[in-house]
Formats: C-alpha cells, structure tokens, sequence
C-alpha cells in the first residue's frame, strides 16, 4: 500500500514592514489652546520632509529679534518675504540617528555669503526637506525674473554650499505659519511648510488621514492655502 507523501503548507509571502519614527508636534488648535503630541508614523517621504528642513541652533528673524528654533513656540511671531510678519501656528520635530537604516542623514551647509551679501550673513545648516527663495542658474532664463522656492540640495557643489553627515542625532524642525510663506534666516529665505496640492496622492487613505491629524488646523490638504512663491518645476513634481 502506498502512504501518501505529508501534504505542505504554503505559507504566504510576508509583506515587508515600513519602518516608523517618533515624530513631535507642537501647534495651536483652531480655537487658539496648545496641541502637543508625539506621533508614531511610517518614514515616507511627505513624512520626512514635514520634520526636516531646520537643523536645531538655526536663527530665525522675529518682529523682536532673532530666536533659536528650539525655542521657538506657537503663537510665536517671525519675519516674512513678504515684508509683514506671521504667527507661528505649527512646529515639527524629530530626531534622526546616524546609525538608523544603516546611513547618517545628511545636512546641507550654507557658507555666509553663498547668496549675495549676508545671505546667509554666517553659515547656516539645513536638512533635506529645506527649500530656499532662490532660483538657481539653470531657470534663471524661464522664470521672469521672480524668484523660486528650490530644495537647498539643488545648490550644493562642494565649494559654498556643502553636504555633510554628522556623527551624532541630528534634531530636525520644521514649521508652518497663518500662511505659507519663507522666513529670514540669517538674511536668506527659507520656507516654510507645505505638502503641494498633489503631496498625498502618492499615499493610502490610511497614511493620508494620519499625516493630516499632525496639523489641528487642517481638515483638508487645500487648507495649506496657496503657494507664497512659486516652486521650481523640478521641485513642484516631486511635491
């Protein structure tokens, strides 16, 4: 008599985790009381960039002069490109450890003077999720002569505007104001935080709601309002 060979059992394909990172955020709810809560979130790229434009000990220019990102508050008040100050609504943070996903996080340093006279007026460290209100040479010709929110990456050549890896965490923010628009840091203009309008087409239901919860203020991604200045084509596609 023949015995049958011991069926097997297929097991299904495992599906690959997303890694996740503690993200922080301090912000004003509608009704002008305090929101603040840590977020536990999947590393996808709107994520990342949301946490990580400026590196802690940056500056930014206030009404009542210069204050340190991480000490920076909502309700707060900084200086715009637009000439009028705005109220800080929104602040994000996190740490990114040199050791995680086997790679340090970059920075990009800015040496005083890379973009005209005091701009910045002393070298200035910023994270990947950092544009500034500089076009670069390239579409200098097909802009019009107004300038455009480019990822500070764009710019690094080795010389004025350098990448590096710091050995130890980095602490990255970022920040959202009443209205998008770009701050003075050190006399150069960085901007503040906004996804684009297609900045969640990418990401599930699921994502897209959770990323959304990170901001008390914001129901819709239409809620960020309009762009202060406009972004360099290569900039807006990847938004």
């Amino acid at each position: 008599m023949t015995i049958p060979a011991p069926m097997r059992t297929r097991r299904a394909p495992s599906t690959p985790v997303m890694p996740t990172r503690s993200y922080d955020v301090a912000a004003l709810n509608p009704d002008g009381t305090r929101f603040v809560h840590s977020f536990q979130a999947p590393m996808l790229p709107l994520f990342e960039t949301a946490f990580s434009a400026f590196a802690r000990g940056t500056t930014l220019a206030g009404p009542h002069g210069a204050i340190a990102i991480e000490d920076l508050v909502p309700g707060d008040w900084l200086n715009t490109s637009s000439g009028q100050p705005a109220e800080v609504t929104w602040i994000g943070s996190t740490t990114f450890v040199p050791a995680h996903a086997g790679r340090r996080m970059p920075l990009v340093r800015i040496m005083a003077d890379s973009f005209g006279q005091s701009r910045p007026s002393s070298f200035v460290s910023l994270g990947k999720g950092a544009r500034v209100l500089q076009t670069p040479p390239h579409l200098r010709g097909s802009t019009g002569g107004a300038q455009t929110l480019t990822p500070i990456s764009d710019f690094v050549d080795g010389v004025n505007v350098i990448e590096v890896s710091p050995p130890t965490p980095v602490h990255l923010y970022h920040l959202c104001l009443t209205r998008h628009a770009a701050v003075d840091v050190g006399g150069m203009m960085v901007e503040t935080f906004h996804p684009g309008m297609g900045g969640t087409r990418d990401m599930s239901y699921a994502q897209r709601d959770q990323f959304l919860s990170m901001f008390p203020r914001i129901s819709h991604i239409t809620d960020f309002g309009p762009l202060a200045h406009p972004r360099a084509p290569e900039a807006e596609e990847a938004a």
